[in-house]
């Protein structure tokens, strides 16, 4: 029979999974949201009083006329009408009210839990981190915003692949807390340099959704709609062209979409490599499951990767590719979890040997 601190941590447990499913979906809803080209209809933030959007035609109006005062109506979308404005103005308003939402998810629970002292000792530092991450991240978001609010009406690469990439790393940091509270306590003996292989492709896997996020700040991604060469050769011309030549990687959008495929070749040898290798030991159910989910998401992942480019990165497949990566991160994350909680547990179990 469980203790009544085991249910306690079950009970945090399922509340923080369900936190990171939110985050999930608002990194989805935040491709779409790019995807729409509708990031910047809106040219105010509120976070207070921001949740109201426009409720009768007269504040439409009113909203579509701030937007017209910005570069994107005047060079982009001068010709835009009311109706249309409506559409890319709902997908930000959504994007920013789901923001708002997760921190009333998080912070009720948390509430109820600290002054019920159903938190266990050590985990309130950590929720705490994680809210104010939070906060910080929807000023990120707005810092984002307002780089597309001067003159070019685009956001800055930079700043959206900060702001994707500070996404993932509080998933990730909310994943490892949740998957801590509810490791397994079989203890396994297991090649331990196989802890440092599954740790080395997250952090791969992380900068390979970093790379993402530059290919979706310049839209890279429509520059040689074909595979496996980019146009009729592996290695295109301009490759580093620019002086100096590390700007190429962050700028030059020949770069950006190789440096983003030979990532994926890249991490497609490891991941294969280490599933091989970690299932030709004892491993746990729990632990299987985790490695066959990492192996058949990237399968989905390569495939998605290579329809978005050769169907010039429509909005359904490219969505579900920013999505599966996040989900291939879970998996990896889950994995180099557990090997890392059975290595410490070996130690442990050596120690009073």
């Amino acid at each position: 029979m469980l203790s009544r601190q085991h249910r306690y941590n079950r009970q945090i447990t399922l509340w923080l999974l369900f936190c990171a499913c939110v985050i999930l979906f608002m990194i989805l809803l935040g491709g779409v949201t790019r995807l729409t080209h509708s990031g910047l209809s809106m040219v105010e933030w509120k976070p207070l009083v921001g949740v109201i959007p426009p409720l009768n035609e007269s504040a439409w109006i009113e909203t579509f006329e701030k937007y017209k005062q910005f570069p994107e109506y005047k060079k982009v979308n001068h010709r835009m009408t009311v109706e249309e404005f409506k559409s890319i103005f709902m997908y930000e308003y959504l994007h920013r009210v789901l923001g708002r939402l997760i921190g009333v998810i998080f912070l009720l629970p948390f509430l109820y839990f600290y002054f019920k002292k159903r938190i266990p000792e050590g985990l309130t530092p950590k929720l705490i981190v994680m809210f104010i991450l939070g906060g910080l991240q929807g000023l990120l978001g707005w810092y984002m915003v307002k780089s597309g609010l001067v003159d070019n009406p685009r956001v800055s690469q930079y700043r959206l692949t900060a702001h994707l990439g500070a996404a993932v790393i509080i998933y990730g940091y909310i994943l490892w807390v949740a998957f801590g509270l509810s490791a397994s306590k079989v203890t396994q003996s297991i090649d331990k340099g196989l802890k440092t292989f599954s740790f080395t492709i997250t952090g791969l896997i992380f900068l390979m959704i970093l790379s993402g996020g530059l290919v979706a700040g310049t839209r890279a991604g429509l520059l040689y709609p074909t595979f496996p060469l980019m146009g009729d050769s592996f290695f295109p011309a301009g490759l580093y062209s620019m002086t100096p030549s590390w700007l190429s990687i962050f700028e030059d959008l020949t770069t950006i979409q190789f440096n983003h495929r030979i990532f994926a070749y890249v991490l497609f040898a490891l991941i294969f490599t280490f599933v091989f290798k970690i299932l030709k030991q004892d491993i746990s159910q729990r632990l299987r499951i985790g490695v066959y989910s990492l192996a058949g998401l990237l399968l989905v992942q390569v495939s998605l990767g290579i329809s978005v480019l050769l169907y010039h990165v429509p909005i359904a497949l490219a969505a579900a590719h920013q999505g599966v990566a996040v989900m291939l991160f879970t998996a990896t994350l889950f994995v180099s979890h557990n090997l890392h909680d059975l290595h410490k547990k070996n130690l442990v179990a050596s120690t009073m040997i």
